[in-house]
């Protein structure tokens, strides 16, 4: 598969404006028209929930290793739209420091063309040159096989399943936490 003529590149604070609209407009996917569910959110909730775009912004500035921290990587498409993103940020368990959690989106116009594997390496060639780091994990729902998948081929592990965790919508969805090791 081919990625078109996208650049992965950290993002920078300018970009938060745009970030936020790209993942409401990725939240308003979120198990419609065919899509699985991709967050543990009712098919109502398509916006970006406040709290959340106030953990991307200020997790931004916050040191690697402390609270909170967050760091994202976007994919801009030749006229400097975001095409996808993923984010690796601080376990919130105080001893777990040595690890980080990955969040990823990619719109559904770069969908099956490589972009998710690119924005993947693109964050564990990151996370393998933090020496704090030695593992990155990840929840996905059970029913995202294609998530999984791409997980999957990126080296991750399932370490753990928790059927029925979430109730979207009057349905029961699974969880399933996969990690990799990266040093």
């Amino acid at each position: 598969m081919n990625v078109p003529l996208l650049q992965v590149v950290p993002l920078e604070p300018e970009y938060l404006p745009q970030l936020f609209m790209y993942l409401d407009d990725q939240l308003q996917e979120n198990g419609r028209d065919g899509m699985p569910l991709f967050q543990p959110l009712s098919r109502s909730q398509a916006r970006l929930p406040p709290e959340k775009a106030a953990s991307f912004a200020g997790g931004l500035s916050i040191a690697l290793g402390q609270p909170g921290w967050r760091r994202v990587w976007v994919a801009l498409d030749a006229n400097g739209a975001i095409a996808g993103h993923i984010d690796l940020r601080a376990r919130p368990e105080p001893l777990s420091t040595h690890r980080a959690m990955l969040g990823m989106g990619v719109h559904h116009a770069y969908r099956r063309l490589g972009l998710g594997r690119m924005l993947v390496d693109t964050a564990l060639a990151w996370a393998s040159g933090t020496p704090m780091l030695d593992w990155v994990d990840l929840d996905v729902l059970a029913g995202n096989h294609a998530a999984r998948r791409l997980y999957q081929r990126a080296g991750f592990v399932v370490t753990g399943e928790e059927p029925d965790l979430y109730r979207i919508d009057g349905e029961s969805h699974g969880s399933v936490t996969m990690s990799r090791r990266i040093r």
